[in-house]
Order: C-alpha cells, then structure tokens, then sequence
C-alpha cells in the first residue's frame, strides 16, 4: 500500500489560484485540472477567501521541517537555494555546538530507524 504525499499550500499560492479563478473566469474544473488540484479544496480556499478575505487563506498548521520541503522540490529559486543552504549550515552549527561528529549522527539515525523496524 502506497502512502499519499500531502501538498503544502502558502496563503500567497491559494490567493494565486483563487484569484486566477475570478480573474480569468475559469471554471472549476479547468483550473482544477490546470493546478492539479481538488476541485473540494478550490471551494473550501473560495468560500474562505470570500468570507475573511487574503487572511482567510492562511494556514493553521505551518509545515513540521522547512528544510524537506525544499528538498523534495525539483527546481528552487535563488531565494529558496539560499535558504535551503542557510538552514542546511544552521543545522550543521547546532550539531557541533552540542559536540556531535557528522558519523555520530548517522549512527544515531541507524539506531532510531533499527528500532522502528523492530516495533
């Protein structure tokens, strides 16, 4: 059984759609096949959107780790390149701060993942 990958969606990309949705007069159905996108959401961000506004849009949960979103991501920006590098160096400086070595990482990481194999 294959698991399902969630979409994040920014205010700023939900208030692209939605406003591409009025302005070029689509309809749902096309602009759910154009963003690759449920045709649920696109009613639930509208009717947000219609009700309080851009600030409707915004998210209740923020994305757990940044830094995997912009892995997964093909082509990123100069703006996300640098900061997908500035989070990759802060990381990197937390880890030597406490003392750890790149192999102690990776050992602890072999552990963590040997132990959830076994539950």
């Amino acid at each position: 059984m294959s698991r399902k990958k969630y979409r994040y969606w920014s205010k700023e990309e939900k208030h692209r759609i939605i406003k591409r949705l009025f302005d070029e007069e689509l309809g749902v159905r096309e602009l759910c096949r154009v963003e690759r996108i449920s045709p649920a959401l696109i009613y639930k961000w509208k009717a947000s959107y219609l009700e309080h506004g851009i600030e409707g849009l915004e998210n209740s949960v923020k994305p757990r780790n940044p830094l995997v979103k912009l892995q997964n991501k093909k082509n990123l920006t100069e703006l996300e390149q640098l900061q997908y590098e500035n989070m990759k160096l802060k990381i990197e400086n937390s880890r030597l701060k406490k003392g750890y070595t790149n192999e102690e990482v990776i050992a602890i990481r072999q552990k963590k993942s040997s132990r959830k194999n076994i539950k």
